[in-house]
């Protein structure tokens, strides 16, 4: 029997191992950390603080990029992006836009207070961009189900411009009064 040369070997064995499905890649170092304030399963630590296991991987890249290059602003989440390399966006976004989103058993809206979400949505268009379910797309996040008082308070500082990373969502803020907001955190939180 012809002895073959030892490169085939290695060469056949290196390309069967390219033919069988890795192992799930590891969990980002820093998972552990965002887990101290998004929560362990997902559900965040705090009302104010919103739910990123299930969001939009898009989404999730932009803003630890945005929180990175201070487009976003927060201490707490400006001090965790700027220890990040866009690998490392990368990776924890896809990692927590794999996960499922939690059940945060947030009531839904009372009819009146739907009606007027709903008026609202209709006069600016807001499922143009977060769909027909709210679960939004790629880039565009996920509204249904989110954190109320999250919602709430992302909704008034787009609207006075406390932030300012994405002026499409300042700008149509604008026309909303506190009704209309509160309106829709109720709405979108129990979805």
């Amino acid at each position: 029997m012809p002895r073959l040369p030892l490169r085939m070997p290695i060469a056949a064995l290196l390309l069967a191992g390219s033919l069988v499905p890795a192992a799930a890649a590891a969990d980002p170092p820093q998972a552990a950390l965002c887990s101290a304030c998004h929560g362990e399963q997902g559900v965040p630590t705090a009302a104010n603080i919103p739910v990123i296991w299930g969001q939009n991987e898009g989404y999730l890249y932009l803003e630890l990029r945005d929180f990175k290059l201070g487009n976003r602003r927060s201490e707490v989440m400006g001090a965790v992006a700027a220890t990040l390399e866009k690998d490392d966006m990368r990776a924890l976004a896809a990692y927590f836009a794999a996960k499922p989103w939690p059940a945060l058993d947030q009531q839904a809206a009372p009819e009146a207070v739907a009606r007027v979400a709903e008026a609202a949505d209709t006069s600016a268009g807001c499922k143009g961009c977060h769909l027909a379910n709210w679960q939004g797309d790629s880039t565009t996040p996920r509204l249904a189900g989110q954190q109320h008082d999250y919602l709430r308070a992302t909704m008034a500082a787009f609207r006075d411009g406390a932030r300012a990373n994405n002026p499409w969502m300042a700008a149509l803020l604008k026309t909303y009064t506190d009704a209309d907001i509160d309106a829709l955190a109720a709405y979108l939180a129990g979805r």
